[in-house]
């Protein structure tokens, strides 16, 4: 499991992100939610989870939530995860929430992350409030029970703790550069 426990709070970073621009977490202070999401390219799990992760955003950005997807893996073993394949990625897929590169995995490293996708997700006073997996079931989302990241984020947004606060993260390991 990750080195951030529930109720720690948020490691703040700073990194570049696939529009060009600079992206903090202190920038987004006045969001009410605020996950933390490390990701990738190539990784089949994230390519499974990833219209529903997206869609996320865009349900729930009215609200004041904000997903920040952060991918730590070393493009020299995974040229598919390279920030030009980033941006191209982003843009075919229309990604309503930055895509941020963090590209000497001191990010991931702090988090603890161990996974892609793998999920952080912070109420107003910037305290962990879920880790884990989007949902249960990758594979077929016409088969998920369990919505951990929804509930999380509704939870939040009611002003509740969530019903789940921790799930096994599934995916792929993330490449540490050697």
């Amino acid at each position: 499991m990750a080195t951030l426990k529930l109720g720690e709070s948020l490691i703040p970073f700073e990194l570049q992100g696939v529009d060009g621009r600079k992206h903090s977490t202190a920038s987004y202070r006045d969001k009410p939610v605020l996950a933390v999401i490390f990701w990738c390219n190539h990784c089949p799990y994230v390519q499974a989870w990833e219209d529903r992760v997206l869609q996320l955003q865009r349900r729930y950005a009215g609200q004041g939530v904000q997903l920040l997807l952060v991918s730590a893996n070393d493009p020299k073993q995974y040229p598919d995860d390279d920030f030009p394949a980033m941006q191209r990625r982003a843009q075919e897929k229309q990604y309503p929430a930055p895509y941020l590169w963090d590209e000497t995995q001191q990010v991931a490293r702090a988090y603890g992350a161990s996974r892609t996708p793998e999920v952080f997700l912070f109420d107003r006073e910037r305290r962990l409030r879920y880790h884990g997996r989007p949902d249960d079931n990758y594979e077929d989302p016409a088969a998920v029970r369990h919505h951990y990241l929804r509930d999380a984020i509704e939870a939040l947004l009611a002003g509740r703790e969530p019903a789940v606060g921790e799930t096994e993260p599934q995916g792929c390991t993330i490449k540490w550069r050697r």
